[in-house]
């Protein structure tokens, strides 16, 4: 997907806060944009009014999907792991099935997806993520589990493919387009640290990197002490 001119990309849970980034980011660029979020959340992108297309409706329906992606070059899709309802899933699934052929789709998630089991991760993050995926299903706020199974749709799809594992997020002025790696236990990544608007702008910046297509990479910001100890190393990306 060149940017030689304007292209158009929909953004999937734009009225989120990574949403939003990258619908701001993506009219930079000077994409045609479209996004998609729940009727209710429509009013969080009241600054954009004029400058995008806004189509209302759950992000897991399969005909809002194929309304909002019609026409689109890329697609950049929030995996939120809301209520027990498969939303995860089910957005994935959708974004699958309708998205044009060659379309570029970047998804996001955390860094608790695998995408070969080979990534590592410390005591204190497999506690705390198995606190949140039980008490998540208690209160049916989230289904940690159906966003790995929304990845795990994605893997194993022949579509053009990047999923974006982000490490915990802050808020903050842009520090640049963050580094990443195949594996979290990468000590590049050791940080565990990303601004929210540069995890939005790794995302924009994969619809145009064909070195990313297939890859799930496992970000973390630019500036923080373990990308600057191990810039220019390996990153395990060999």
């Amino acid at each position: 997907m060149g940017t030689e001119k304007a292209k158009k990309v929909c953004v999937v849970g734009a009225s989120g806060k990574l949403g939003q980034y990258m619908v701001r980011h993506a009219l930079d660029r000077g994409y045609e944009v479209v996004g998609v979020c729940r009727e209710r959340s429509v009013p969080k992108l009241a600054a954009f009014e004029g400058r995008m297309t806004v189509v209302p409706g759950a992000t897991n329906d399969p005909e809002v999907i194929r309304r909002a992606v019609a026409g689109c070059d890329g697609v950049l899709t929030v995996l939120v792991p809301w209520g027990v309802q498969q939303y995860s899933s089910g957005t994935a699934q959708a974004v699958l099935d309708h998205a044009r052929p060659g379309a570029r789709l970047v998804f996001s998630c955390g860094w608790h997806i695998t995408r070969d089991g080979k990534d590592t991760y410390s005591r204190m993050f497999r506690a705390a993520l198995g606190a949140a995926a039980v008490l998540g299903k208690l209160v049916r706020f989230a289904e940690i589990d159906d966003q790995v199974e929304a990845c795990r749709r994605v893997f194993a799809s022949d579509t053009a493919w990047t999923v974006v594992r982000g490490s915990t997020l802050k808020e903050g002025e842009s520090e640049g387009l963050p580094v990443w790696s195949r594996h979290v236990g990468d000590p590049v990544l050791a940080s565990n640290l990303t601004r929210r608007v540069d995890y939005a702008l790794f995302m924009v910046e994969a619809l145009t990197d064909d070195t990313l297509i297939r890859e799930a990479p496992a970000i973390v910001g630019c500036r923080t002490p373990s990308a600057l100890a191990h810039a220019g190393g390996p990153n395990d990306k060999a």
